[in-house]
C-alpha cells in the first residue's frame, strides 16, 4: 500500500523537504497505546517508539505523537522503528485533559471531517453535540452529525429529535442511521472522500465501532451492548486506531469520550454559537457577560424566545470552562516564570560566592 492511500500528498512532501527530513522514511501513526505506537508505511506496519531526544525536548503531552500524525522514522530492529520527528499538523482535535487542570489531550490529528455519533435511544443530549461541534470548529475540522439506533424509536420521535437538532445546529449535515437495519449507511458513505481523513467522536455505546464495521464491510472492531445495570456504554475500543476503507477514505476510531472539556477554544465557540455572538454586537456594554446586564441583547432574545434557553445556557457554561482553562494556563506560566527567575538568582548568587 502506498503512502497516498493513507493520506500522503504534495503538501506533506513539501513539509518533509522544508524541515530537512528527506533522509528519513515516512509513516503515519495508526495506533497509540500508552506511548507505544504502530506506524504504517509503504512496507507495512511497525511497532514504534520515540527517540530519547524527542522525549527530552517535549514540553507537554502535545509534543508527543498522536494518531493521525505523519512522522519521520528509521528502522532499528525487526519490525520496529524509531520516531525522530513529527511533521507539522494540519489540524488537531483536542479537549481539556481529564483531571489535569490547564492541560490538553489530543484526540486525533490531521483530520478533515469528524462524524459526531450520538444514540437516540438513551442519553440523547444536544448540549453534548454542541461540545463536539466546538472542538471541531476550533480545529477547523468539518463536522457531520450522525444520529444512530433509529430502529429503536418510531418515526414521530425521530422527526422531533431531528427538528430539535437542526433548530440549534445550523449548516451541519445531520444523518439518521441504524447499524442494525443499515438504514442511512449509504448516506454516510456518500460523505466519505478518497484520501480524506475522518474520525468518530462520541460516548461509549453509541455505535461508533459498529458504524466503522458497516462502512468497511468487515468486522474490524469489537462491539458490545449497553450495560443493563447502568444504562451506559461499555468501553470496547481501548485505544485510537486508523483504518483505510476500500473506497479510499481513512477513518480513526476513538475510545468513548465521557467528558468533553473545553480548552482555549474561542474561535470554536464563536462558530458554534454564532447566533449569540451576532446578538452580542447589539449589547449596551462592550464587555457584557450576557448574564445580569441591563441592555443585553442576548438576554432580551432569550426572554422573547428568539434564542433557545438551553442553547444560551450551554454557551454560558462552555464559555466559563474556556475562561477557567485560560486563567489556569496563565497562572501556570506565571509560576514557571517565577521559578525560572528564582533558579537564575540562585545561580548568580552561587557564582558571586554570596550564597
Amino acid at each position: 500500500m502506498k503512502l497516498e492511500h493513507f493520506g500522503y500528498n504534495d503538501k506533506i512532501e513539501k513539509l518533509r523537504i522544508q524541515y530537512n527530513l528527506i533522509n528519513f522514511e515516512v509513516g503515519r501513526i495508526i495506533s497509540e497505546h500508552k506511548e507505544r505506537y504502530i506506524v504504517k508505511t509503504e512496507k507495512g506496519e511497525f511497532d514504534a517508539e520515540i527517540t530519547g531526544n524527542l522525549r527530552y525536548t517535549a514540553n507537554t503531552r502535545e509534543d508527543f505523537p498522536a494518531v493521525g500524525d505523519w512522522v519521520a522514522i528509521s528502522e532499528y530492529d525487526d519490525n520496529k522503528v524509531l520516531i525522530h520527528s513529527i511533521f507539522p499538523r494540519k489540524t488537531i482535535i483536542e479537549r481539556q485533559a481529564v483531571g489535569k487542570q490547564g492541560e490538553k489531550q489530543i484526540i486525533a490529528t490531521n483530520i478533515d471531517f469528524a462524524f459526531i455519533v450520538q444514540a437516540v435511544d438513551r442519553d440523547f443530549n444536544i448540549n453534548r453535540i454542541e461540545r463536539y461541534l466546538t472542538i471541531c470548529n476550533t480545529s477547523n475540522v468539518k463536522p457531520i452529525i450522525i444520529l444512530n439506533k433509529i430502529d429503536l424509536i418510531n418515526d414521530t420521535v425521530l422527526n422531533d429529535l431531528m427538528s430539535k437538532v437542526q433548530e440549534r445546529v445550523k449548516q451541519v449535515p445531520v444523518i439518521a442511521i441504524s447499524n442494525e437495519s443499515q438504514k442511512g449507511i449509504e448516506r454516510v458513505k456518500k460523505h466519505i472522500v478518497k484520501g480524506k481523513t475522518y474520525c468518530l467522536l462520541g460516548s461509549s455505546g453509541v455505535g461508533k465501532s459498529s458504524l466503522l464495521n458497516n462502512l468497511s464491510g468487515k468486522q474490524l472492531m469489537k462491539t458490545n451492548t449497553i450495560s443493563t445495570s447502568t444504562n451506559k456504554g461499555r468501553h470496547v475500543t481501548s485505544h485510537r486506531e486508523l483504518i483505510v476503507l476500500e473506497n479510499g477514505g481513512i477513518i480513526i476510531d476513538n475510545p468513548g469520550i465521557r467528558e468533553v472539556g473545553i480548552a482555549d477554544s474561542i474561535g470554536g465557540l464563536e462558530k458554534t454559537f454564532e447566533k449569540i455572538i451576532e446578538l452580542s454586537k447589539n449589547c449596551k456594554f462592550k464587555d457584557c457577560t450576557h448574564t445580569i446586564e441591563i441592555g443585553c441583547a442576548v438576554i432580551s432574545a432569550v426572554e422573547t424566545e428568539k434564542v433557545d434557553k438551553l442553547f444560551y445556557e450551554n454557551y454560558l457554561k462552555m464559555n466559563r470552562e474556556k475562561e477557567h482553562f485560560e486563567s489556569t494556563v496563565a497562572e501556570k506560566r506565571k509560576k514557571d516564570k517565577n521559578f525560572g527567575k528564582m533558579v537564575k538568582q540562585f545561580k548568580n548568587l552561587k557564582k558571586s560566592n554570596k550564597y
